[in-house]
């Protein structure tokens, strides 16, 4: 098996599965923006874990494409409101876990906010360019648990990102499911990846 991998032949979709097919790894591009702050907060909080990345990029799965975008920066549920404040101190949109109210009454006219949220333990995280990132296995489980941040990714929309992202990459099922377990969400994502298609084959 690991030659038939390494020859490309099989691509690995979790532990002791696999697909047929050349391994296509998930290597989004990171936004200046993205690379800045993830700097900044590094910096001041050289100790901490933080992921940051850009909704925008779901838009390569996506039928509609909106137009407002969120720069998502996740970091250390103890360090959270201190990342809170020193953001703030750069730049004015910034909204710690906003509830779906918020994003309604003060969000609504702008283009690109910045959101903090508490970094789940053992998520997937990728490093690109020394830049910790998301993988698209986190991106996938978090617009299936979080309603209000990805409202935009609902729906038949959801159904869309998920096929398609199953489509152009391989997608580390174990690593997923893992993941979804940690968000209390193991089974439900189970079964709607089995009612869109057979891509757990």
């Amino acid at each position: 098996m690991y030659t038939l991998v390494q020859e490309g032949v099989l691509q690995r979709i979790g532990r002791g599965k696999f697909r047929l097919g050349e391994d296509r790894k998930y290597i989004p591009e990171i936004s200046s923006l993205s690379k800045s702050i993830f700097k900044k907060l590094k910096a001041e909080f050289p100790f901490a874990k933080f992921c940051v990345w850009n909704t925008s990029l779901l838009n390569e799965f996506m039928q509609h494409q909106p137009n407002r975008f969120f720069l998502l920066v996740e970091a250390d549920k103890e360090i959270t409101n201190s990342a809170f404040y020193f953001l703030r101190e750069i730049k004015k949109s910034v909204f710690i876990e906003p509830t779906k109210d918020i994003l309604e009454k003060y969000i609504v006219n702008q283009k690109e906010v910045i959101v903090i949220k508490p970094l789940i333990t053992e998520a997937p995280t990728q490093n690109i360019n020394d830049i910790e990132t998301a993988t698209l296995e986190k991106i996938l489980v978090d617009i299936f648990c979080d309603d209000v941040i990805f409202l935009a990714q609902q729906g038949a929309e959801k159904r869309t990102i998920f096929k398609e992202a199953f489509t152009k990459y391989t997608i580390n099922q174990s690593k997923m499911l893992r993941y979804a377990d940690r968000r209390r969400k193991k089974e439900e994502l189970n079964q709607f990846v089995e009612t869109i298609s057979n891509l757990w084959q």
